[in-house]
């Protein structure tokens, strides 16, 4: 192929090309202002001096006993200064950072660590029963370092030979870290939910995670140096690159250990938060705390909420508190948010009925995302854009995941037709905004955790009463969506729902237990298919 004249003897050099890697944002800001405080967590406050010191000596400590890259380093760990500090370390190895759910059950962990091939684990003491259990079931043995809160003490057993501050004490901070020689090297390792059987490994890459930051802080509206409330999980997509993104930024992290009223009002009173991500479960904490853990907020706070659109009346309540909220939708494939509900002036001249129905949209794509459609799955052409008519989500562009860890097929399956297909139906309306409108593979959205109703019916149905079990989203003013069971019984077999309740909890992890259990005929199609749509209908009257 001929050259362009715009090529010839215009090569790539190490003068104008650069691997984008989100790491280098941490000795920028760390270079500018050393002395800005980075981190706070209850009466700790750090310097960006002193982040980059510590990231540096992790990364350091990791390298001296024989981490490399591509190794995986995993971590179940709170919202705490070693978790931002981990995002930053262990990608500076060319290692791969594995964030846990600390919700899950030991076998889901430990099927996790095997896949993963874990090399080293950070746990932190609150974490020491499940994890215990967790490597006792897990064939991997990883060097377990074990990470002592000691702003809120934790009684949980340490687990390791060695605690966190001793580890990095023996690292070095001036240790010249590795800028990745591939952007395509892959940065962080999540695992989704799992619809059936085992849950699938999502790669993805620091070009990826290093255009989130840019598109964060566009749709987040984010400016420079924001005070950001850890609220959102850490381990959840990465904080959906919000501990790259702040950093970029200058901004102070405000670690939080627990997401409870107290804390935050009080967090935000005395930091001066201007910015924090969250389920609508945080939007009700905030709002039905006991008046006296409330706090008058005299300054707007950028709330950015994932999962089940708000009702109307929970955005006024909001508004009324000092919160301005914006809508956004994602899924760990896509590092998270990648589609923003970015708000038109002209709507604010709406009545509050219309702007809450304009809110509940998912809206438009993340700058960093090349396309956003919404398709027929089987002739991959886009929906009429009419609000009306039903198709597949479907993601394109450098915000989209590498795949799915060792599973070929499903990385093929996911990306068929040259577009990541999110399984999730949805329209398009005439000014090109999208809304979802229901999960094609049914998982449940509860406190901004993927739940799966096949999970739960599995379990259900090894319950010697049960004959045959439906699992739906019912609508939940605290939790967004939470699980509602129907069940049918075997003839002469009797159950309580409390029996069934305590069964499930003895099988699941806490928060994917049903709240909602009706006894009732389950509707099905001639060819004995059921129905969840029906279902859908019954329980928004449950």
């Amino acid at each position: 192929m001929t050259r362009s004249q715009y090529d010839l003897h215009l090569d790539k050099n190490p003068a104008n090309f650069q691997a984008l890697t989100p790491l280098s944002f941490l000795e920028r800001t760390a270079s500018i202002h050393p002395d800005r405080v980075a981190i706070v967590h209850g009466r700790m406050w750090r310097t960006y001096h002193e982040f980059y010191a510590r990231a540096r000596r992790l990364a350091s400590a990791l390298s001296k006993i024989g981490i490399k890259p591509g190794d995986t380093v995993s971590a179940m760990l709170a919202n705490t200064p070693e978790m931002l500090e981990a995002h930053f370390g262990v990608p500076m190895t060319g290692a791969v950072l594995h964030t846990i759910n600390t919700r899950l059950d030991a076998a889901i962990i430990a099927f996790q660590l095997d896949h993963a091939e874990s090399k080293v684990l950070f746990t932190d003491r609150e974490f020491a029963p499940v994890m215990a259990e967790a490597l006792k079931l897990a064939k991997v043995k990883p060097i377990i370092i074990d990470v002592d809160d000691l702003e809120f003490p934790q009684s949980g057993s340490l687990l390791g030979t060695q605690e966190y501050e001793a580890f990095i004490d023996g690292g070095d901070p001036s240790f010249a870290w590795r800028w990745p020689a591939d952007e395509w090297e892959a940065i962080a390792l999540g695992y989704t939910s799992g619809t059936t059987g085992n849950p699938k490994g999502v790669v993805t890459h620091h070009r990826g995670a290093h255009l989130m930051c840019y598109a964060n802080t566009l749709s987040a509206g984010l400016g420079r140096a924001p005070v950001y409330l850890w609220t959102l999980p850490m381990f959840h997509c990465n904080g959906w690159c919000f501990p790259w993104t702040i950093t970029a930024l200058g901004g102070t992290h405000v670690c939080l250990r627990w997401v409870r009223a107290k804390a935050m009002y009080e967090a935000i009173d005395q930091h001066k938060v201007t910015h924090l991500c969250g389920a609508p479960i945080v939007m009700s904490t905030f709002l039905n705390a006991p008046a006296a853990e409330k706090l008058a907020i005299a300054h707007k706070v950028e709330f950015i909420t994932a999962g089940a659109p708000p009702p109307a009346a929970v955005l006024g309540q909001m508004a009324a508190a000092g919160f301005n909220v914006t809508h956004v939708y994602g899924l760990t494939e896509t590092y998270g948010p990648s589609v923003v509900n970015e708000w038109q002036g002209a709507w604010d001249a709406l009545p509050a009925g219309e702007q809450a129905q304009l809110k509940s949209r998912q809206g438009v794509r993340y700058p960093a995302l090349g396309d956003l459609r919404v398709m027929n799955p089987e002739t991959m052409e886009d929906v009429p854009a009419d609000g009306v008519t039903l198709g597949e989500v479907m993601f394109r562009g450098n915000i989209v995941m590498k795949g799915y860890l060792k599973n070929q097929a499903a990385t093929e399956e996911s990306f068929a037709g040259g577009w990541f297909h999110s399984g999730d139906l949805g329209v398009r309306y005439p000014d090109g905004y999208i809304q979802l409108k229901d999960r094609s593979k049914d998982i449940i959205i509860s406190g901004g955790e993927n739940i799966s109703s096949i999970e739960l019916e599995d379990v259900l149905y090894q319950h010697p009463a049960v004959s045959a079990a439906a699992v739906v989203a019912k609508a939940d003013e605290k939790w967004g969506e939470t699980p509602c069971a129907f069940l049918e019984l075997k003839p002469g077999m009797t159950v309580t729902k409390e029996e069934i309740i305590a069964w499930c909890k003895e099988h699941l992890a806490g928060y994917k237990v049903p709240r909602v259990i009706v006894f009732d005929e389950i509707p099905k199609t001639s060819t004995g298919k059921i129905q969840k749509f029906r279902l859908r209908e019954m329980a928004k009257r449950v």
